[in-house]
């Protein structure tokens, strides 16, 4: 099943639901980075928590940052994603493994380890929002929830799932359902949906079962008059690195250093973080921006 996005409401519009499926793009992640097991499910869980926040963005060009910092060995997760489908993130340790936690799972939460959770909302208008939680569990899901019920005030149910194997990822996504304050006045309609994500076992167990987006809405709220949007939105690991980012940040490295590879190096290496991308820059390339910086300054 491609990577794809939908969105849905139920209750007269009360409780707004959003799926999404990650599967190739946390493949794709997997192999940029070289992760290990543990490491393509704690970037498998973020990439996907990014695109079901973003989703709810209004600007075409919103985007939505997710920092995670912990004290684990995984030492560190960033996720870029936009409302316009594409993600990009990295960890910082990729090669850590560790041993099955206590339920004969993907130890992310000792992988991550105890820390904060940093959120920056860019709406693509104004100053970006930016919001800090402490880490409930480093298991990605739970810490993403308590931002929401903490930071934005909405009684919110995420659950993301990563299944990797000796084959790479073969099911990855993740689910949002959220309360909106005309719903959450119906105390009956809250505590049935509650009881029903409680036997949710799991997201990926659903894909491998075969169930598709819409099957999953429809099971959870197909009888609370559930909406689900016509529009499927492809998602895809993407990044916005170039030749000329590239440029741009060794040009303000400034001549000296700029000099000193030309001298030493012939030119100059660069790796995006992102997405694992080398750009080789010729010593052609930085003489010419020693020239432009000698323009700027009326030399």
């Amino acid at each position: 099943m491609a990577d794809q996005l939908i969105r849905a409401t139920a209750a007269d519009d009360g409780i707004r639901a959003v799926g999404v499926i990650t599967t190739r793009l946390t493949e794709d992640a997997r192999q940029r980075h070289g992760l290990s097991y543990v490491a393509t499910a704690a970037l498998g869980r973020t990439m996907s928590a990014g695109l079901l926040l973003a989703s709810s963005m209004k600007q075409a060009e919103a985007r939505i940052n997710l920092r995670i910092r912990g004290d684990g060995p995984l030492q560190g997760i960033l996720v870029d994603a936009g409302l316009d489908g594409t993600v990009r993130g990295y960890v910082t340790n990729p090669g850590v493994e560790l041993p099955p936690n206590a339920k004969g799972k993907l130890d992310v939460g000792g992988a991550v380890g105890k820390g904060f959770l940093y959120v920056v909302r860019d709406m693509g208008y104004g100053y970006p929002y930016s919001s800090t939680v402490e880490l409930v569990s480093g298991e990605i899901g739970e810490d993403v929830t308590h931002y929401l019920v903490t930071s934005e005030q909405t009684p919110s149910a995420l659950a993301l799932g990563v299944f990797v194997g000796a084959q790479g990822v073969t099911a990855a996504g993740g689910l949002l359902i959220q309360v909106l304050p005309k719903a959450a006045e119906d105390p009956a309609l809250v505590e049935l949906l509650e009881s029903r994500l409680a036997h949710l076992q799991g997201f990926t167990p659903l894909l491998q079962a075969g169930k598709t987006l819409p099957d999953i809405f429809t099971d959870l709220l197909g009888d609370m008059g559930l909406k689900i949007f016509p529009q499927t939105q492809m998602v895809q690991f993407q990044c916005r690195c170039s030749i000329e980012r590239v440029l741009g940040a060794l040009k303000m490295l400034g001549q000296d250093e700029l000099l000193d590879m030309i001298e030493k190096d012939d030119g100059a290496e660069a790796t995006c973080d992102f997405c694992g991308e080398v750009y080789q820059v010729t010593s052609d390339q930085l003489g010419k921006l020693i020239d432009d910086l000698k323009t700027e300054a009326g030399v």
